[in-house]
């Protein structure tokens, strides 16, 4: 089994630059409290550097 990661966003997009609400649709949120699971990638890891600050992160079995 692989790890992956569950990413949940936790604040909103508003007033947020531009590349940061590009990073979030990337991951695949649609807002406050949506979650998604994606794979432990360098790319998906670096997306979520990118807004750490606006989302939750817990790694799970899957």
């Amino acid at each position: 089994m692989s790890k992956k990661l569950k990413v949940t966003q936790v604040k909103s997009l508003s007033n947020r630059p531009w590349t940061q609400r590009l990073t979030v649709e990337g991951l695949g949120l649609r807002g406050p409290n949506s979650s998604v699971v994606v794979d432990n990638t360098p790319s998906f890891r670096g997306m979520i550097k990118k807004v750490i600050h606006l989302v939750t992160v817990e790694e799970t079995d899957v």
